[in-house]
């Protein structure tokens, strides 16, 4: 058995923009499935990816916006703040040829390291019914304990020092 290939990281330019875009529609066969006509599901899908970039622009001031690349190939994003309390790993999605074969667990880990040495908790949200939950808690993320479990969301987060 081969080693998977290391992941890079690089800022995503303008130019990244309609990659961005693939890599969220990718994460949405939700809304890929409406019965709409392809005019509407497209615009459907567009608006969607404006509105999550706004929200993570808007509310994550200073957001890295990266590009995950296998071999200088754009693969996936990965979206990162940082206060001075905290390093949060808001998105992290990789496009569905390179799922299940260790690359996320790798830039998670590699994100664990980053604010292990920044001496930082690292914190994400994520679905309650998101299969990547259990890759978290594998990792060694625990639920923080002022949750609403009720939720959509889930916090978690990942100590410094911790697993």
């Amino acid at each position: 058995m081969t080693d998977p290939a290391r992941p890079t990281l690089r800022p995503a330019t303008p130019d990244d923009e309609a990659f961005l875009a693939q890599v969220y529609i990718s994460t949405r066969p939700d809304l890929e499935a409406l019965p709409l006509p392809p005019d509407q599901r497209a615009a459907l899908l567009s608006f969607q990816t404006r509105a999550q970039e706004q929200h993570y622009t808007s509310h994550y001031p200073g957001v890295e916006r990266l590009i995950v690349e296998l071999d200088g190939v754009p693969v996936g994003r990965l979206y990162r703040w940082q206060t001075a309390a905290h390093q949060f790993l808001l998105d992290i999605a990789l496009l569905p040829r390179t799922r299940r074969a260790g690359l996320g667990t790798q830039l998670i880990q590699e994100e664990l390291r980053r604010a292990a040495a920044l001496g930082l908790p690292l914190r994400l949200h994520v679905e309650q019914s998101n299969p990547a939950r259990r890759l978290y808690a594998r990792l060694g993320f625990e639920l923080l304990d002022d949750q609403d479990t009720a939720g959509v969301y889930v916090e978690m987060e990942h100590a410094p020092g911790h697993g």
